[in-house]
Parts: structure tokens; C-alpha cells; sequence
């Protein structure tokens, strides 16, 4: 691993949003300019966890997810704080706006093939503003769901050919180990 850790970063392509590169005998993406993720973990006062549905490209199928945006990546906001950007998703995505946001820390989903991190954020506080959907076409379904019924909705979803985005393993947590 010393030879690819110590070989030059190629980059093999770039667009808009990622970037293919090389590092040796390694290959992997990474985002394009610098932008990262927010994603949000969002329970309300009655232990419903938010959660959102889009259809996912490279999936094939809609995925049900954690909400969860870009961070600087547009012109107007590159350089922005990741827990404006994490407060301005969730309530576009989905319509519910936290009091306040707590910055949990900067993970990375699967660092074999990806660069890309994210910092996760904890809303508190949350109030109902709006339907939610997201812009620019977006089309996301919000669903709210009691947390003591997650694992049931999850594997209903499963059974109807959904994605599952690997952050909602944190849901699962004490069930997994249990």
C-alpha cells in the first residue's frame, strides 16, 4: 500500500459534480470543487424519524434515505458552513425546520472506492413549515415513521424493490447488536 499512498493523484475525468481519479493500482471518485454532504438525522418530539424517497439513477430504483444535501455546490454558496446547508435540505426536502442543528462529526459511506465524506448533523427542535419536496424537480416523498416501527417499515420497503441508503443502519443500532 506505501507504493499507492505515495503515487501521484491522476485524474482520469472530471464533471460538474465528481471526479474519477487514480492513485496507483487505485480508482475512485470523489466530489468535483471541493463540495461535500450534509445529512440529517431528524426525530421529532414524538419519535418520529423523518425520511425521504427519490429515485435514484444510478440505482435504478427509489431509495429511501436519511435527508441529506450538497455543500457548496453552487457558485453563490462554495465556501458555505455545513450546518446552513444541512438546516436549508432539510427543510426543502422536507418541509420541517430544527431549532437547532448539532454537528455529530464527518464520516465517510464507503472509503474503498469513495472520497466523498459527509458531516451528519442532529436536528432538534423541529416545526412543521411546509410539504417538503425538494427544487429543481427533485420530486422527494417525505415519510415520517414512529422509530419503534422502523425496522418493520424498512423491510416492507425491501419487499417492494426500494433502496436503502446505508446511513439508516444507524436506525437499526442496538437491534443489530442485540
Amino acid at each position: 500500500m506505501t507504493a499507492d499512498r505515495d503515487s501521484p493523484e491522476e485524474v482520469m475525468w472530471e464533471g460538474r459534480f465528481i471526479t474519477a481519479k487514480r492513485r496507483g493500482r487505485w480508482e475512485y471518485v470523489g466530489r468535483a470543487r471541493g463540495i461535500h454532504a450534509a445529512v440529517i438525522l431528524a426525530v421529532d418530539a414524538e419519535d418520529h424519524v423523518i425520511l425521504v424517497e427519490q429515485y435514484r439513477v444510478p440505482l435504478g430504483r427509489p431509495c429511501i434515505e436519511l435527508p441529506a444535501g450538497l455543500v457548496g455546490d453552487h457558485d453563490h454558496n462554495q465556501g458555505e458552513d455545513p450546518g446552513i446547508a444541512a438546516a436549508r435540505e432539510l427543510e426543502e426536502e422536507t418541509g420541517y425546520r430544527a431549532g437547532r442543528m448539532e454537528n455529530l462529526g464527518e464520516f465517510f459511506s464507503s472509503p474503498g472506492m469513495v472520497s466523498e465524506s459527509f458531516t451528519l448533523f442532529r436536528a432538534h427542535d423541529l416545526v412543521r413549515t411546509g410539504a417538503g419536496g425538494g427544487v429543481d424537480g427533485e420530486d422527494i416523498r417525505v415519510h415520517r415513521i414512529p422509530l419503534a416501527e422502523i425496522e418493520a417499515r424498512m423491510a416492507d420497503w425491501r419487499a417492494q424493490g426500494y433502496a436503502m441508503d446505508v446511513k439508516l443502519l444507524m436506525l437499526l443500532g442496538a437491534k443489530l447488536l442485540g
